[in-house]
């Protein structure tokens, strides 16, 4: 470290000593979303009728940047395991870590050192809650694909003799029901109150750790729940369910965003970006509502390298987006046995589609889903004029958006250690 950026640290850790301490830390992470994820976001909500393209909740929080690399031997493109690992504990690792260090040892999370201090933890997020990023803020594991192994970690491994994790809500039941252990009746009977339906979650009426689980893996598509916004259910039930005198530490991920970036899938993402969207605002009045909490949102990475306009139109269209009524995953397993799948994609689409966009259908010889998948979302491309130039993830800094006591230490840009540093200060740690 040359002395400019000792001289730099220094001063951000005589700041952060001197900044009021939030009783209650959430982290955000939106995860692969890139500024053109955010972006793309404005568009899409922006109010036509009116002639000023109108700023998004990400832009009324927008305080910083981050770079997102891991440890150089590994290059300069991060996997969610090194992201989530660097933003838990400051330290950058090998890609496929969870919670270790470049040598393979466990570091301390900032989860773990919020329990250590009496805080309630929890993590509310769309994908399983054993996934990269949930794992990386609650457990070590030498590779992210251990899915049972972190699994049963979240019961084996204990802070002082108690659990790390008060709160638990997303997907999973394939790797917490197994055949060799059922890691949900384990949770049970030591005094955690299950639920598996969503609906469930706004008629909990005790303070008793919490499980959910509600699906195999992930959640449902936002898309395909559209009168069910998921990631803001999951987090209110989460903070109504931690609450307490001495505080709380919570993960929320906005999982899925990523999903739709690796399958190149515009319509998913954007909504993905609304249910990660509505989610903040509710957490922003949360904080007015509550000037003891601070919430601190970024990604861990950008995924696909989606282009806002593409094939060298300078134009984005984001109106074929805003009707589906299914996603295109959705769609595609349903346009394999109908007999007329002009009417049924017009219908789930919202416009009805070109000669050249019907061809496209009723060409397809295929009983595979993906098939279809992949028509519609070439359709959706190509009448929204977006671009993709991978189907992994890209090396591009990210946004830090911060909002409550300390938010003002994450302005400017910084690498992604230093909002875990950041949060251990906050925290208390020395």
């Amino acid at each position: 470290m040359n002395k400019s950026a000792i001289l730099l640290f220094a001063g951000l850790c005589t700041s952060v000593l001197a900044s009021p301490a939030p009783k209650n830390i959430i982290m955000v992470v939106g995860d692969g979303m890139g500024p053109e994820y955010t972006t793309a976001y404005r568009m899409y909500r922006d109010d036509k009728s009116t002639a000023e393209l109108e700023w998004t909740i990400f832009d009324h929080l927008l305080v910083g940047m981050a770079s997102t690399h891991p440890d150089i031997s590994n290059g300069y493109v991060t996997d969610s395991a090194a992201g989530a690992t660097a933003l838990s504990t400051g330290v950058k690792t090998y890609n496929g870590a969870i919670g270790v260090d470049i040598n393979k040892q466990p570091v301390q999370t900032v989860l773990e050192f919020a329990k250590l201090q009496g805080r309630k933890t929890g993590v509310a997020v769309t994908s399983q809650i054993n996934h990269a990023t949930p794992a990386g803020f609650s457990a070590h594991n030498v590779s992210r694909q251990n899915y049972d192994a972190i699994a049963n970690s979240y019961f084996d491994e204990k802070i002082n003799g108690q659990f790390k994790l008060d709160v638990m809500l997303g997907g999973g039941w394939k790797y917490f029901i197994r055949q060799d252990r059922n890691l949900v009746e384990e949770f049970k009977q030591s005094g955690y109150t299950y639920v598996d339906d969503m609906s469930q979650l706004t008629q909990l009426t005790n303070k008793q750790p919490l499980l959910g689980l509600f699906a195999d893996v992930g959640l449902p598509w936002a898309l395909d729940l559209p009168n069910t916004p998921r990631l803001p259910a999951l987090v209110k039930a989460a903070v109504k369910q931690l609450e307490n005198d001495k505080g709380f530490f919570l993960l929320v991920e906005g999982s899925q965003i990523d999903w739709g970036g690796h399958s190149n899938d515009i319509a998913a993402a954007m909504g993905e970006m609304h249910d990660l969207g509505l989610t903040l605002e509710w957490l922003s009045q949360y904080v007015d509502n509550h000037p003891d909490t601070l919430f601190v949102v970024t990604a861990d990475h950008s995924t696909g390298g989606m282009t806002i306009g593409a094939r060298g139109e300078y134009n984005w269209d984001p109106e074929p987006l805003k009707h589906l009524k299914s996603s295109p995953d959705m769609l595609g397993k349903q346009l394999v046995d109908v007999s007329n799948r002009v009417d049924l994609a017009s219908e789930q689409l919202g416009f009805a589609l070109t000669k050249e966009e019907q061809q496209q259908l009723t060409v397809i010889d295929s009983h595979d889903p993906k098939v279809f998948t992949k028509a519609i979302k070439t359709i959706l491309d190509k009448r929204s004029i977006t671009g993709w130039t991978t189907g992994g993830h890209t090396g591009i800094d990210v946004q830090i958006f911060a909002k409550g006591p300390g938010s003002e230490l994450f302005s400017g840009h910084r690498d992604n250690t230093d909002i875990a540093k950041t949060v251990f200060k906050l925290l208390g740690k020395k």
